[in-house]
């Protein structure tokens, strides 16, 4: 994993805050660890970690001891500080007899009063050494910023051990503690904004990239809001950016709506506010849910401006759609409405000179200007994308990630757009499709139980009906299919 420059800039400076901390008591410089933690190293690194963990010689020599591990994680590369947290996971285990041991006491507890006092000392324990550890940050200036970053690296190896899966879960608990909703400020970002807030915003806008300051500044005219959310622990770096436009109706391809030679909507006039990005700027606060909570907040502010504003629903991407329909195109041979697909795949691909492949004919630069290849593909597509909207994962929830942040905040799927996003990245993720996602205030809490508690796909009325359509004439086909 590649460091990002902002990123790198932060951790750099971090280092220099620390350097002062990071001195032993006498002045003795601190050790040196090199960029890729070599074997002959591990064994300072397993004793300091050790005598953090020991506590020993209490707070003030802690606080050294962490601006000495923060220091020396910072300065090591990709390599080095996933070596660094191996070592804190595998060498540091939790005691799991000793928490069988706590927990069995609880259970044989004879009283209420001894039952509370085992299950608390059970609490104390369930901490992992190596959260232990991390929470001495905390006590650092930017300490709090600097577990951010390292959750996100722990995000990008979990994947490949157990235990630095673990442990980023454990971080996640106690970010979610500090990162309390009644704490975030919402700020509204103009074009007069700091140039390092706007810079930022650059870095790190993550669902349309911003390609230059002209296409910045586009994005903050007068018919468009940006808004990001702040926390007092992080008091120069966003949480959040979110992006709107106000328009009139509901917007349905996201290159209408950034593009720059577009004349203004006069705001005033707007009935529609389009969430077309939502952007978080903490890839180490990944799961730590404030969306229904940012939602309202920019809904309430948006309505004290423009109290003719009705409407308010999202121009999302599909990001899961493609990768689905790879494996249905595999896995399915006997649907119908797959092999339909294929059939127009086939006959695209003779008629633009291609592979006959949904991949190779959605990457075939301005296929949709043919009108005859869109009459093909559009209709199973769309057909397709509404059954990826009703496919779940183990847990019951859908695969689509978009989806169940939105769903999750009381959304309902509005309406499927057809050549959404005609940028490469979208022909990628979704062949081009987007989606709305329509916050009706009178329905999101009724939304947001019925897809937490039942796990139901709230639909409009218009998506039910043609589902119901759709199913059903998939049971007739498929009987005819069977029976052939």
């Amino acid at each position: 994993m590649e460091t990002s420059k902002t990123l790198r800039d932060v951790l750099q400076g971090l280092g220099g805050l620390w350097r002062g901390i990071s001195l032993s008591r006498d002045g003795e410089r601190d050790f040196e660890f090199k960029p890729n933690l070599p074997e002959e190293q591990r064994d300072r690194l397993r004793q300091l970690m050790r005598d953090c963990l020991e506590e020993r010689g209490g707070e003030i020599s802690a606080r050294v001891r962490a601006a000495q591990l923060g220091r020396a994680y910072i300065s090591m590369t990709a390599e080095g500080r996933q070596r660094f947290l191996q070592l804190l996971v595998h060498e540091f285990p939790p005691d799991a007899k000793h928490l069988c041991d706590l927990a069995r006491r609880m259970l044989d507890a004879g009283d209420p009063e001894s039952f509370l006092e085992a299950k608390q000392r059970l609490d104390k324990a369930m901490a992992s050494p190596g959260l232990r550890l991390l929470s001495h940050f905390n006590i650092l200036p930017a300490g709090v910023k600097f577990l951010i970053d390292l959750r996100a690296d722990l995000l990008e190896w979990a994947g490949e051990d157990k235990r630095l899966a673990h442990l980023s879960h454990e971080l996640r608990g106690l970010l979610a503690t500090w990162f309390d909703l009644g704490f975030l400020r919402l700020q509204r970002i103009a074009w007069e904004s700091s140039a390092a807030l706007l810079e930022k915003l650059i870095a790190y806008e993550a669902v349309h990239e911003i390609h230059s300051w002209t296409d910045l500044r586009n994005r903050l005219e007068s018919d468009r809001r940006c808004y990001a959310f702040f926390h007092p622990a992080l008091a120069d770096e966003p949480l959040i950016f979110i992006e709107i436009a106000l328009v009139e109706g509901l917007a349905g391809s996201i290159q209408d709506l950034l593009d720059p030679s577009a004349p203004e909507v006069d705001p005033q006039t707007a009935d529609t506010a389009i969430f077309y990005s939502i952007s978080n700027a903490q890839k180490g606060l990944r799961g730590i849910s404030f969306g229904n909570f940012l939602i309202k907040q920019v809904v309430d502010d948006l309505r004290r401006d423009f109290p003719d504003l009705k409407t308010f629903a999202t121009l999302s991407p599909i990001p899961g759609f493609t990768r689905w329909l790879q494996q249905v195109w595999e896995d399915e041979k006997d649907d119908p409405l797959v092999e339909t697909l294929r059939r127009a795949v086939s006959d695209a691909a003779a008629r633009l000179e291609t592979e006959a492949t949904i991949q190779a004919v959605v990457s075939c630069l301005g296929w949709w200007e043919d009108e005859q290849v869109v009459e093909w593909l559009q209709d199973p597509l769309e057909r397709l994308c509404l059954r990826y909207f009703h496919q779940k994962r183990g847990d019951g929830f859908p695969l689509d990630p978009v989806q169940r942040f939105h769903l999750g905040n009381g959304a309902r799927i509005e309406r499927i757009n057809w050549l959404g996003d005609l940028s490469p990245k979208g022909m990628r993720q979704s062949c081009g499709l987007m989606v709305n996602y329509r916050y009706k205030l009178e329905e999101m809490e009724k939304n947001h139980e019925a897809y937490t508690g039942e796990q139901r796909i709230v639909l409009s009325r218009k998506l039910r009906s043609r589902l119901d359509a759709q199913e059903r004439d998939r049971g007739a086909l498929l009987g005819l299919w069977k029976g052939r």
